[in-house]
């Protein structure tokens, strides 16, 4: 903690020195006492008029983290009879954490170099596009395919509270690996605890991250031609994806989403599939192997578990969820773009 101690008074120090407006009497510890105090305070001198910055550290800056924090820090400087301001400093504070800073009156400066200062006609407001590593890392752990069925599970009942086994059972998941999730939902504020059980807080940042570092499935990417068109090509694609005896295969993408929420046509048809569910589709819909041209794209998935993660948009009509055709039609190129904040507003918006 020391070292992070001088890195963020070294930092504020060097944020406060671009504003001429800013003369800086002095920086010392505040002292430590039974009740919660600040790590630090800084006397400056704005045009003559003196002011305190309370200055808190968090070495973790996920919004559980620093919620307590900014309370803490409204608090202190509410029971202070002085012109002050507090501030949180961190390694990294997220833009949803951010934000939860501005709103609610607290500057804020993390080690990247991101900031928010507004007082006595000083406003600053600075922000950088990197990322940390480490905060990239764990964002793509969070999103991997095991952990991902968990994620998919939760948001087809984004209101329904869960005890951990037995998520775990419907997601087919270890205990473990359930715990880790929940924590790092927790962490963000994503999710919370209730007497029932863990429920998501905030799909809609949840879904918003996911979208952020979501990448093509891996697997097989096959494509085919088929002469079929209109509503003999709507029949066949309805059996083979209805008929569940022998292997898997549903609709995905631009096709999920003609029957989720329609929005475009295109002329290209989207599935994943099994191998036996490929066969079934090969065989309904007369397809054709083609190096160009195709018309029919079918994706055998190395995760499974998208081939769970289903709904059943009509009548015989097994599709994507609609959170993982969201995800899908966001990298599916510009074109997509329009359909996937189609779908987004007419299925995947929560109170």
């Amino acid at each position: 903690m020391k070292e992070l101690e001088i890195r963020s008074k070294e930092a504020l120090s060097s944020l406060l020195s671009t504003v001429p407006l800013i003369e800086i009497r002095n920086l010392k510890t505040a002292l430590q006492t039974q009740a919660w105090n600040p790590d630090f305070i800084v006397e400056i001198e704005v045009s003559g008029k003196s002011r305190f910055l309370i200055c808190t550290i968090k070495a973790n800056g996920q919004p559980r983290f620093v919620t307590a924090a900014v309370l803490q820090l409204r608090d202190y400087v509410i029971g202070k009879e002085i012109n002050a301001t507090p501030i949180v400093i961190a390694p990294y504070l997220s833009p949803v954490t951010r934000q939860a800073c501005r709103e609610k009156g607290v500057g804020y400066l993390d080690l990247l170099g991101n900031a928010w200062l507004s007082f006595d006609g000083v406003f600053i407001d600075r922000q950088v596009a990197d990322k940390p590593s480490s905060e990239h890392r764990e964002l793509k752990s969070l999103f991997k395919p095991k952990s991902a069925q968990i994620l998919r599970t939760m948001l087809r009942e984004p209101n329904r509270a869960w005890r951990v086994s037995e998520l775990s059972y419907v997601a087919g998941v270890s205990l473990g690996l359930v715990s880790n999730i929940r924590t790092a939902l927790l962490d963000r504020e994503w999710g919370q605890t209730t007497s029932d059980g863990f429920v998501l807080r905030d799909p809609p940042a949840l879904l918003d991250a996911w979208v952020q570092v979501y990448e093509p499935p891996l697997g097989e990417r096959k494509k085919f031609y088929t002469t079929l068109h209109g509503s003999a090509l709507e029949k066949a694609a309805r059996s083979a994806v209805s008929e569940n005896s022998n292997g898997r295969a549903l609709f995905a993408s631009f096709s999920a989403a003609q029957w989720l929420a329609p929005y475009a046509r295109v002329s290209s048809h989207h599935f994943y599939a099994d191998s036996e569910g490929l066969e079934k589709l090969i065989k309904a819909l007369e397809l054709i192997p083609a190096s160009k041209g195709e018309n029919v794209v079918i994706t055998i998935p190395k995760d499974e578990g998208l081939l769970l993660d289903t709904v059943e948009a009509a009548p015989g009509v097994i599709c994507t969820s609609p959170a993982q055709t969201y995800l899908d039609l966001s990298v599916a190129g510009e074109r997509a773009q329009e359909a996937a904040e189609h779908l987004r507003q007419e299925k995947l918006t929560w109170s």
